[in-house]
This record gives C-alpha cells, structure tokens and sequence, in this order.
C-alpha cells in the first residue's frame, strides 16, 4: 500500500512538473515574439506566429467610442518593420497567466505601452497558441487599449 501511494504521489509530482516546463515554453514564445516586435525583426516576427493570426484590438477611437479592429498578422509586421528608427516604443509585460489544454495555450498578460519614454497606453493581451510538432506558435491575439486607470493593473 505504501509504495502504491508512493508511485502514485511520483507520477503527480512528475505531471506537474512537465506542466511547468510546458508553461515555460509557451511563455518563452511570448518572450521571444516580443523582443522581435521591440526590435521590429519581421523575419523573427514569422518565426513565432502562424501566417494566418488574427489580430484584434478592444479600444476607443479619436472620437470616444469602443471599437473592435481587426488586421491580419502580415499588415502587422508590414507595420511593425515600417516604425521610423527614431520612434522608441515598449510593451511591458506585467504578468502571465498561462493555461495549456494538450497542443493548445492561452496566455493572458496584462501590459504597458510606452512610447518614447512615455506611458501611451495599457490593456491586456490574450494570446492563442497551437502545439505542432514540439513548436508553439501564436494563432490568435486580441488586446484591449485603454489611455486611463493603467495604474490599477
């Protein structure tokens, strides 16, 4: 009996233990994705992201009212790779919360956006990612934008 609940406690213990490596993977893609965004690298950007990523964002337009955008993930890197040298942006991540279901991630990370040394904007990113042969790759990403109460993340 006690080795049953010994073999039993070890087989738990070595459960969690991949699901932290595993969390460890996928948030290492997020990393990744975004030290190619801050260095706007489209060849790396394609590297983390399925071709066919959605993008949508949650925010108010110039006139105040909610809107839902949406591009396509080869606009993104277009624009990305387009940002003038000059222009010094940053997307802070504040925290992970990471969920793994088989082959399939989401990752939700609350943020900053600082433009040129200044905060622009905060929000949170909720991130879709597909397992596919050992790889994780971001297919899904929507964020909401918000210019006040960035200090209550």
């Amino acid at each position: 009996m006690k080795s049953t609940i010994s073999i039993v406690l070890l087989l738990i213990c070595i459960g969690l233990k991949a699901q932290e490596i595993e969390k460890g993977i996928v948030k290492n893609t997020i990393d990744s994705f975004f030290i190619a965004f801050h260095n706007k690298d489209a060849v790396a950007l394609k590297k983390y992201a399925k071709p066919t990523m959605m993008l949508q964002s949650i925010g108010k337009d110039k006139e105040q009212v909610q809107r839902l955008t949406v591009s396509t993930y080869s606009d993104f890197v277009q624009s990305i790779s387009n940002i003038p040298d000059d222009v010094i942006f940053e997307e802070k991540i504040l925290d992970y919360n990471i969920q793994i279901d088989g082959d399939m991630a989401h990752v939700w990370t609350p943020y900053e956006f600082w433009l040129n040394n200044a905060l622009h904007h905060c929000g949170v990113n909720s991130f879709q990612l597909f397992k596919k042969e050992d790889n994780w790759s971001i297919i899904y990403l929507v964020d909401t934008r918000r210019t006040t109460d960035c200090s209550s993340q």
